[in-house]
């Protein structure tokens, strides 16, 4: 492997994910052809096919199994050796890059840049929003230090995990709806869609029927807002809907509160960037996230329907 560079174990990873040339070549910011050709040489290199092409894109062969578990760990160890070599020189880390689901990004991450930049003005921050599946990839891959997303109870050895808050999931409807059987949701796959079958299951209620699958959050609030029907979500996502009143909690069915914890995953090493340390402790100090949940039946409109 004397003439396979590490830019191309990069290249290589960003195709296994996307499991489209197209796809990977926008996210390593080169040419469809580059990537190919990229993809070319390492084949060549090792001797052996590293894709087959399938339906819903790109599969890796066996073979490739096995280098996209060594890609990882090389570049992961190459960027470890560079943050410890500039540790060692006296050398702060001047970037970071932080992943939020859309709720998170928009009720949480404010707040926290806000006190993180006064302490740390010379770290440049990105803020990367997107759904929990992605937010791992690009976390493995080392496009963001930090993950902010809630817990769907996996766990993966090659990162470390830490609880920020529990946060209140609540069932909610426009104002004389709450009467409505059908729910919108994400699709599945969706962290919110899980914490919505968790929840019912976990309650031991039937998951009413779908009104419809919806990709945002924002768009599954406008719709329940119009009477489209119920939706389950974190508080921290329609608390403002709720002062305003453009929508109304309904009580749970279950015998608590349903709840999620807010999980911040980054990837183990044996040293950390201080930012990110720094990050991480004024996270999980905030006194506005973590609030005691409100019980289910508090301030709820008369007449709620139980769903059971």
């Amino acid at each position: 492997m004397n003439n396979i560079r590490p830019s191309f174990l990069k290249t290589f990873l960003a195709v296994a994910h996307s499991r489209n040339i197209t796809r990977a070549a926008t996210a390593v910011h080169l040419a469809q052809s580059s990537v190919s050709d990229q993809i070319q040489h390492l084949e060549s290199e090792l001797g052996t096919p590293l894709f087959t092409r399938a339906k819903a894109g790109l599969d890796l062969t066996p073979a490739g199994e096995v280098l996209r578990q060594y890609a990882e760990e090389i570049l992961a160890l190459m960027d470890e050796a560079r943050l410890a070599v500039e540790m060692a020189a006296g050398q702060p880390a001047r970037r970071m890059a932080i992943g939020a689901l859309e709720t998170i990004a928009a009720a949480r991450v404010p707040q926290w840049l806000t006190t993180f930049q006064a302490s740390h003005p010379g770290v440049a921050v990105q803020l990367k929003v997107a759904g929990s599946g992605e937010l791992l990839r690009l976390l493995e891959g080392g496009a963001i230090d930090i993950a902010l997303c809630f817990d769907k109870g996996e766990r993966d050895a090659r990162l470390a995990q830490r609880s920020l808050s529990t946060e209140a999931l609540v069932l909610v409807a426009a104002p004389g709806a709450q009467t409505a059987r059908h729910f919108v949701a994400t699709e599945v796959g969706c962290i919110y869609r899980h914490l919505l079958e968790q929840s019912f299951a976990e309650a031991g209620v039937a998951r009413p029927p779908l009104a419809a699958e919806v990709d945002s959050i924002r768009a599954i609030t406008r719709l329940v807002a119009a009477g489209a029907g119920l939706a389950l979500l974190p508080r921290l996502a329609v608390a403002d809907e709720l002062v305003a009143g453009t929508l109304v909690e309904l009580p749970w069915p279950g015998p608590a509160q349903a709840a999620v914890s807010l999980v911040a995953l980054w990837r183990r090493r044996r040293v950390q960037p201080e930012a990110l340390q720094a990050f991480l402790a004024l996270a999980g100090s905030d006194s506005s996230a973590g609030a005691p949940l409100t019980p289910g039946g508090a301030l709820l409109p008369h007449g709620a329907p139980s769903l059971s």
